[in-house]
């Protein structure tokens, strides 16, 4: 299906946001990146991605922390790729600890980061989207939003928070062309991942394939990992004219985690 839209997706310079800007330009759609990285690197990527789709690739350096820089991002989509009609709130870190040792910059920087730029980036995207009469929010949560896990408080809270917003979004904009569902992907093999199965490994002195089919194992039935073009083909999916009746609607890609 070829999409003639605009798109922001937050944290695509890697994983599964670049996944998911790549699906959306092999759509069609102009896209903006944003996220960390060498400047030459990220650069060189925009540039790739536009000559591979024949589409307008632009990067924004926004801070997720910032939410001055947020709006920028959503007025810099608007000028410079002509609308903001898709939007992909993926951007998101993590930390391990039992809630008693939780520190407390990581709890405000995760919440802010997996949460709060969410809803600063929706609040500037609507006004547009709404002026258009096309808009679909897509809500990168994550399994963690539907469940909990120990030594996960922060990240838990925020995903479940994201599911909460991603329902109030759809509410409030139910009589119109805008939707906003949330993606829950269970266990896909990104660097944030890689670190986890590196802490197990080290933790239970054990080998890194070893710990791979441990972390499966005790959360994915499937026994495999969700991939990043899978994620990519269902936020094109969500963005399209044939998912216009779907919103409020949270989806599990987790190999049956949270159906146990």
């Amino acid at each position: 299906m070829k999409l003639v839209r605009s798109a922001i997706v937050t944290g695509s310079t890697s994983g599964i946001g670049l996944g998911i800007a790549r699906a959306l330009a092999a759509s069609g759609a102009n896209v903006m990146l944003n996220g960390l990285g060498d400047a030459k690197e990220i650069d060189a990527l925009r540039t790739v991605l536009a000559k591979e789709f024949g589409v307008e690739v632009s990067y924004s350096a926004a801070n997720m922390l910032n939410k001055d820089e947020i709006a920028g991002m959503v007025e810099q989509t608007k000028k410079q790729l002509g609308s903001v009609d898709i939007l992909v709130n993926n951007a998101g870190i993590q930390h391990v600890a039992p809630v008693h040792q939780f520190p407390d910059d990581q709890w405000d920087r995760i919440l802010a980061i997996n949460l709060s730029s969410t809803f600063h980036a929706i609040k500037h995207a609507l006004p547009i989207m709404k002026e258009g009469n096309f808009g679909r929010i897509v809500n990168i949560a994550s399994v963690h939003g539907l469940v909990g896990s120990t030594g996960k408080a922060a990240y838990v809270a925020a995903k479940h928070g994201v599911i909460g917003l991603t329902k109030v979004v759809a509410l409030e904009n139910a009589n119109s062309n805008v939707t906003c569902n949330a993606i829950c992907p269970g266990w896909v093999r990104t660097p944030l991942v890689e670190k986890q199965i590196e802490a197990r490994a080290a933790e239970k002195k054990i080998s890194i394939a070893a710990a791979t089919e441990d972390l499966l194992r005790e959360k994915q039935p499937s026994l495999r990992f969700a991939t990043v073009d899978q994620l990519g083909s269902l936020v094109v999916f969500l963005s399209s004219e044939a998912a216009g009746s779907m919103t409020g609607v949270s989806l599990p890609v987790d190999g049956a985690w949270t159906a146990q």
